[in-house]
């Protein structure tokens, strides 16, 4: 393992087709090849390989209602909030509490992005984000982030991209319940670009002169920020 007292959580955020599945991986393979692989392990959230991620699905899927309003901030968090435990606990503490460095495509904070919008008053929705924290990283105990990266993309090249993304549930064309909504999704970077001052996370701006990054310019603007957490 790296020589670390305690491992490191890096998490990649960003709205829908904002490329955090395509950035974690290249900095997880990055980041081997500067520390070694056995040093790093890549996650992602949700977890839908794992049994504990069959309510997100059934969420996602409009199952407990057709629109994301069908199910409260809280109770849509709970769901997310057990599929992060369970990956804890059967995949990565151990590796995470011996020093390994853990790259993840999504967390807590994805719940903070998706689930404030749902709440209109101001109030409310520092109430509701004293309680996510205090759930996640104090009650149930899975590790607060070291560094986070919110991938800022505008929300019309963020949709863009997402026209020919495949639904990562069923495999084809059809969106699910949040992505079917645009006024929804726009909240939601809205709401990300808010939280991404409050919680001081590290913005990455993926477009420069109207015209988009490339996807190895971000990763080494993310890459030399996470060498120096180390």
């Amino acid at each position: 393992m790296v020589n670390l007292r305690t491992g490191k959580l890096i998490i990649i955020e960003g709205t829908d087709g904002s490329g955090k599945q395509t950035q974690s991986e290249l900095l997880a393979k990055k980041l081997s090849e500067k520390i070694g692989e056995n040093n790093v392990k890549k996650i992602s959230f949700p977890n839908y390989e794992s049994k504990a991620s069959e309510p997100v699905k059934m969420y996602l899927s409009g199952e407990f209602g057709e629109t994301a309003d069908s199910v409260n901030a809280y109770a849509a968090s709970v769901l997310y909030s057990v599929d992060r435990f369970a990956s804890f606990k059967t995949e990565w503490e151990d590796f995470y509490k011996n020093g390994g460095v853990v790259v993840s495509d999504r967390y807590t904070i994805s719940n903070m992005i998706h689930q404030v919008p749902k709440i209109d008053d101001v109030v409310e929705k520092e109430k509701y984000l004293d309680w996510l924290i205090d759930l996640e990283w104090n009650k149930i105990a899975i590790p607060k982030p070291d560094v986070v990266f919110f991938l800022d993309i505008p929300f019309e090249y963020s949709q863009k991209l997402m026209e020919e993304r495949k639904n990562k549930i069923t495999g084809d064309k059809e969106k699910d319940i949040h992505e079917k909504d645009k006024k929804y999704l726009k909240k939601s970077y809205e709401t990300a670009k808010e939280l991404a001052k409050k919680y001081d996370w590290k913005v990455i701006s993926c477009v420069k002169n109207d015209k988009l990054r490339t996807i190895e310019e971000i990763n080494d603007e993310m890459l030399e920020i996470v060498l120096k957490n180390l």
